[in-house]
Parts: C-alpha cells; structure tokens; sequence
C-alpha cells in the first residue's frame, strides 16, 4: 500500500452523523486515506460510495485501502468544490449524504518533500494537486507586500504580518526564495524575541496562509456550500469538518442561510421572497473531539463538525 497514512478525525461521530442507508448514495469530497471512506463503503449493499480528492498521491492510496468495495465504490480526480459536475458527469441526480474533511492530511503536512512542512528543507510547493500551476515560490516571491499582508494577517491570523511581509518583500529583492527553510529563516527574523520563544512554532501560522492561498481553500469552501446541499436528496445528510474559524465560519453561515425561510423585512405584512428552508441543522453546536482522541491525535484539537439534513 502507499505510504498514504492518515488519522481520521470525529470518524464515529461521521458516520453517525451521515446516518447511513445501505442502498444510500454517499460522497466523501475529500477522500484522503479513505478512513471515514471505508467505514462508509463497508455500510453499503446495494449503495455507492462517490470518493472525490484533488491530491493524485491521496486517490491512489484510496484506492488501494478501498479495493475490497470495489463494486460499491467510484474514485474521481478532482476538487471538492467540483461536486456539482462530478454528479452530472456521473449522472447523478441526488446524493443521501456528503462528508468534507477539510483538513490537510498527515501525510501531506508529513512529506517533506511537498513543501507544506516548516520543518524539513523542500523546494516552496504546496499544491495539495501538482497539476494546478500557482504554488507557494510564486506567492512569496511575486504577490505584493499588501496581498502577502492580507493572506498573513486574514488566513494565517498572524499578528506580526505587517513586518513579516515586509521582510519577505526585502529579501526577494536581493534574491528568490525558493524553499521553505529559507522561507521559515525570512519569516523568524522578521518576528520579535519574545515571539520566537513561543511553544507555537513561529512560521506555523505563515505558512497555513500561504498554503489556504495556493490552494484557494476559503473559494473552495463557498463554492461547495452553494453546491452540494441542492445535490443532496430529502433526508440526506451533509456532514463537514473544518480546522480553522474562517473555514468554519463560511460553514456555519451556508448552513444557517439554508436553514433560513422567508428573508422579507420584518415590516412586511406578507412575504414576498417565497423563500423555504432547504435544511435543518442538525448541530447547534459544532461537535468536537473528546479527550481520549486528543490524546491519539493531537492534530484533532481543532477540528469542528457540523451536520444538516435536507428537508
């Protein structure tokens, strides 16, 4: 098998939460290891499992831990946010539920060689698909100090963005920087004392901006929030998992807006919009991992998964 090993987070309360039907039509748009794949697909008889992921390396590992479902399961190259024409392409008119873990994979954060980690030395990559052409040497060393700003400060919640995309801009000007070491070095001595001695390594949360950039993970995220709840069939179920409040938030607000009738103001004695709820949310709050998963995988502290059903 692939060396494509992956800790699946919240996975009972996924699959609970997607509330399973054998002869159900599922997606999971952000395939991964297939650890919450194979617990769907090991549900189904007579259903089908639709696994979509833009990472190639990712598909393949997929494929390998999901052949022994091979008759219920059909694997797509592609982003999430594609739901809408990967169905048509199939001929699928309606799903009974959609999972989106829109965490980056261990393996990917663990492969050094991608470009994602801070920690070991690589070429500025982090395309999750290397057929999609921006990547992250593009970024540091074209897009202006008030972009870099932007993405630091907005995506990366980074407090010392203003000096951090200040000393990207002096540095590119003197030479390229090209790989993430060189990169985490512009971004520390940008970054007071008192920072650096931080627990939180200080390049994490630069280099997360510039990551959900390349990527276009907050576009992705809207898009699929347009998209998928018209795809999914009365009952089914839309289950998404997010590591990070703009994420969650883009999330939250979809899923309320679809729960939301008529949108008239309230002077208006009849409403006018015929707006229905399309949903209803069936998390008040998000749900969160329980300590005895945190201590088997820390990466899950941050994780939030909310679920609505189609009405």
């Amino acid at each position: 098998m692939s060396e494509f090993h992956h800790i699946s987070v919240l996975l009972d309360e996924c699959i609970e939460g997607l509330n399973i039907r054998p002869d159900g039509i599922y997606v999971d748009g952000t395939l991964g290891g297939a650890g919450h794949s194979s617990q769907i697909a090991a549900r189904l008889t007579t259903g089908r499992l639709i696994g979509i992921d833009r990472d190639p390396i990712a598909l393949k590992a997929a494929g390998e831990r999901l052949a022994p479902f091979a008759d219920r399961v059909t694997l797509v190259h592609s982003n999430f946010c594609e739901i809408a024409n990967v169905l048509e392409d199939l001929e699928i008119e309606g799903v009974d539920g959609i999972l989106l873990d829109l965490g980056v994979s261990s393996p990917q954060l663990d492969d050094g060689s991608r470009g994602f980690s801070y920690m070991v030395d690589a070429p500025l990559d982090m395309r999750m698909n290397n057929g999609d052409a921006l990547t992250a040497e593009e970024v540091v060393n074209t897009w202006s100090y008030e972009q870099l700003r932007r993405i630091l400060f907005d995506y990366g919640e980074e407090r010392y963005a203003p000096q951090i995309a200040a000393n990207i801009c002096r540095v590119r000007e003197e030479r390229p920087i090209k790989t993430t070491l060189e990169l985490v070095d512009v971004i520390r001595s940008a970054m007071p004392a008192a920072a650096l001695r931080e627990k939180q390594h200080p390049a994490k949360r630069s280099f997360q901006a510039i990551r959900i950039a390349v990527n276009d993970e907050l576009g992705a995220v809207r898009q699929v929030m347009d998209d998928a709840i018209p795809k999914l069939n009365p009952g089914g179920r839309l289950a998404i998992i997010t590591f990070h409040s703009l994420e969650d938030r883009i999330v939250k607000n979809g899923m309320a807006d679809a729960a939301r009738g008529c949108t008239c103001p309230p002077n208006f004695p009849v409403c006018v919009c015929g707006k229905k709820p399309s949903v209803k949310i069936l998390t008040r709050k998000p749900i969160v991992s329980g300590d005895e998963e945190l201590e088997r995988n820390p990466r899950a502290r941050s994780a939030k998964l909310r679920i609505c059903e189609k009405i």
